[in-house]
């Protein structure tokens, strides 16, 4: 069982879709994402499996909540260094988004 003190050691934030495109390289169908989280954070990227149910066009300006304090990870030639967050359904990932409109960097708490 994993204790509040592990959910809190995450730092999850709200960041905008800035830019997304096709990730060619990826193994499994993926699109690579420039996100803004603000100022304290700044414009980083992911790479996020979610092409089942999204196209790039609908991405750009979506807001969606990430992981920002994992390391970085190396997927083909490609730096994910946020992890966004989405469910797992039965037609593909659902991505995880504030109802209302957020400022981009507020904090999950």
């Amino acid at each position: 069982m994993a204790t509040i003190e592990d959910f809190q050691k995450l730092d999850i934030r709200v960041g905008t879709i800035i830019e997304a495109s096709k990730f060619e390289k990826a193994k499994k169908p993926a699109y690579q994402l420039k996100i803004d989280f603000g100022e304290e954070i700044g414009i980083k990227q992911s790479s996020a499996q979610i092409t089942d149910l999204y196209n790039l066009e609908e991405l750009k300006g979506k807001q969606i909540l990430a992981v920002v304090n994992f390391p970085a990870r190396q997927i083909a030639n490609f730096m994910s260094e946020v992890l966004v967050l989405g469910t797992y359904s039965k037609d593909g990932v659902i991505l995880i988004t504030p109802d209302k409109k957020a400022k981009n960097g507020d904090k999950l708490g």
